[in-house]
């Protein structure tokens, strides 16, 4: 291989990328959205300044994305706390753990999203649609949610999926410094709302070490939401640095 030819490598290995050099369109992207009151000082010692909490909601989430160009079908599952930076409002990405490798190496790579390998599920039993995370062998999430009881209306849908997105962004060097630490905002434009519901819900969370979701306890449940988009993501910018 010609040292001309290096850049057009997307990631390695040079024979075969982790992942494709697309952006995946997203078709029936599917979110599960349990939001529910925590205690705001645990909130608040995981989110980097300059981003300010603003309440003590968080909102645990599962995705099932069965038909991405690039990366085939996968699930992910996560938490998300509302925040706001100079003034807007928006949401930063505490945890995704995702099920496709392909996703948790661009996601990290080329974006700055905050993934990491978990076992994901979401089903339908019978009159209710369950959402689980597992890590490794171990159940460390569990959500119920009445399958498709009240319609929400579309402008509501499209402000859930279209909120900023706020992560932070590290990387070290060889020596293990760190080479850059950036905070990043992106956001969803392109959409297409298909459906969308508001349903009851529980959420049960189980103490783990590396999964860390029920450091978040469940103190009451606020909403229950169910939304099906066609979408492709945004390109995350640096708006705050770190290093200098």
């Amino acid at each position: 291989m010609k040292e001309e030819d290096i850049k057009n490598i997307i990631a390695t290995p040079v024979n075969a990328s982790v992942f494709p050099q697309v952006n995946p369109f997203y078709r029936n992207r599917e979110y599960v959205n349990v939001v529910y009151e925590t205690d705001v000082e645990v909130l608040k010692a995981v989110v980097p300044e300059p981003l300010k909490v603003t309440s003590n909601l968080i909102k645990f989430e599962i995705i099932n994305m069965p038909d991405s160009t690039g990366l085939g079908s996968y699930m992910e599952a996560g938490q998300v706390i509302p925040v706001e930076y100079k003034g807007e409002k928006g949401e930063f990405y505490l945890s995704m753990y995702v099920d496709n490798q392909g996703a948790i190496a661009s996601g990290r790579e080329i974006a700055s999203f905050p993934k990491k390998a978990g076992q994901p599920n979401l089903y339908v039993d019978n009159d209710v649609i369950v959402g689980t995370l597992d890590y490794g062998s171990i159940r460390v999430a569990q959500t119920t949610m009445g399958y498709k009881h009240f319609s929400m209306e579309n402008k509501e849908a499209e402000s859930i999926i279209s909120q900023p997105q706020f992560m932070l962004k590290q990387m070290r060097d060889y020596d293990g410094q760190l080479v850059k630490s950036e905070l990043t905002r992106s956001q969803i434009t392109n959409f297409e709302v298909k459906e969308a519901y508001r349903s009851p819900v529980r959420l049960q969370l189980f103490e783990h070490v590396m999964a860390p979701l029920a450091d978040f306890p469940v103190r009451k449940i606020i909403d229950g939401q169910h939304v099906i988009a066609d979408l492709t993501l945004g390109k995350p910018a640096m708006i705050h640095n770190y290093l200098y």
